[in-house]
């Protein structure tokens, strides 16, 4: 039987060569596939090359001719993914979802006064396919164009349409209209859907905060986004005003607008006990006297802007939500909820998932008015 070949004998060559390989073998399994250390944010100039791309980045069709790429495979680490008290220091992207029935140039002038990073924005917004939707949508889109073709710095970092594909309940758009009881609940069903179709759509992996803005919304700070952001708040809403010609004084003068910021009452407890499991509770109509405390009441202009307050239902005039909490599954109920509905039965929906929500009774957004 042949003698054993020494390890001595060996060629230094071969041990070289099996001790770098060796090498690279432990450092491919122990290394990560990527560094984690960040959520990729997409950029105004990226476009996503198919369908299936994630909705945080703008979609191009293919031209016809083009040879479609396959899907990309995309790795995000969500535990990477902040919401702080300064967004704009963690780089945090922010998603301001308008439903939209009407157009205002005042609304969007305010929009790009917005002192947020830019690149730091998405848009979606949803509107009615009607005469009205129409030439809502007609402006958005000029307005949009124009915005997105200037100068960089007020570009967003992606804008996204859609058309309902319900009809609306009501006739007509006017502000009369849209507040008489009676269409309440179908006009909050309607209003709820629009916003569940907009928010699934449109948030993406590296969402951080959603922030819901009214189309009638005209006038906020600049630095809204900050301000709100800064209370680090799961849910926070902002007093929503209207300024108004006061006839008693003769002079411009400013109320209370939205009503559906609340902190709940015995009384509406005892009512909403009484009811059908269908029927809804709803704020601010002298037909209904559920005696609960209203953010509306509760301004006072000479006390701290950052005071803050519990509350138990929320408004959707403009209201700041860490991604999160639509995450773990709170949207807007379509249906009586706890006997609220929409924005109102968020909040309790919200509640029931473990988070509260806030409003700031000094700190004043602007309505439109008609």
């Amino acid at each position: 039987m042949p003698t054993p070949r020494s390890l001595r004998r060996t060629n230094p060559i071969t041990i070289a060569l099996a001790a770098v390989l060796i090498i690279g073998f432990l450092f491919f399994i122990l290394s990560s596939p990527s560094d984690g250390s960040s959520l990729p944010v997409s950029r105004s100039k990226d476009t996503a090359s198919n369908a299936l791309s994630p909705p945080s980045l703008p979609f191009r069709k293919a031209k016809s001719n083009e040879r479609t790429p396959p899907p990309p495979v995309v790795h995000y680490h969500m535990n990477n993914l902040t919401t702080s008290s300064d967004p704009v220091t963690n780089r945090e992207t922010v998603l301001i979802l308008t439903p939209l029935a009407r157009f205002y140039q005042e609304y969007w002038d305010n929009l790009l006064k917005l002192s947020y990073p830019h690149e730091l924005i998405s848009l979606g917004f949803i509107l009615p396919k009607n005469k009205d939707g129409n030439a809502a949508t007609a402006a958005l889109q000029a307005q949009v164009a124009k915005t997105q073709s200037g100068p960089q710095k007020k570009r967003f970092a992606s804008v996204t349409i859609l058309r309902q594909d319900t009809e609306s309940p009501l006739q007509s758009q006017t502000e009369a209209e849209r507040h008489k009881i009676e269409n309440q609940k179908a006009r909050r069903a309607a209003m709820a859907k629009a916003r569940n179709s907009l928010l699934f759509t449109t948030m993406g992996p590296t969402t951080s905060w959603i922030l819901w803005l009214d189309s009638d919304i005209i006038e906020t700070p600049a630095t809204l986004i900050q301000d709100l952001a800064a209370h680090d708040k799961p849910i926070i809403a902002p007093n929503c005003f209207q300024r108004y010609y006061n006839e008693d004084i003769k002079m411009q003068d400013v109320r209370p607008y939205d009503f559906n910021n609340w902190i709940d009452s015995p009384t509406a407890k005892e009512l909403g006990a009484k009811m059908g499991n269908d029927e809804i509770l709803l704020e601010g109509y002298a037909e209904i006297p559920t005696y609960r405390s209203l953010m509306g009441m509760m301004h006072d202009s000479s006390a701290d802007p950052n005071t803050e307050v519990q509350l138990d239902g929320v408004g959707g005039t403009t209201l700041l939500v860490k991604a999160e909490v639509h995450r773990d599954g709170a949207m807007f109920p379509p249906f009586a909820f706890y006997h609220l509905i929409e924005t109102e039965g968020f909040a309790k929906m919200a509640s029931r998932l473990g988070w509260q929500s806030w409003g700031l009774p000094n700190y004043l957004v602007y309505h439109y008015n008609e």
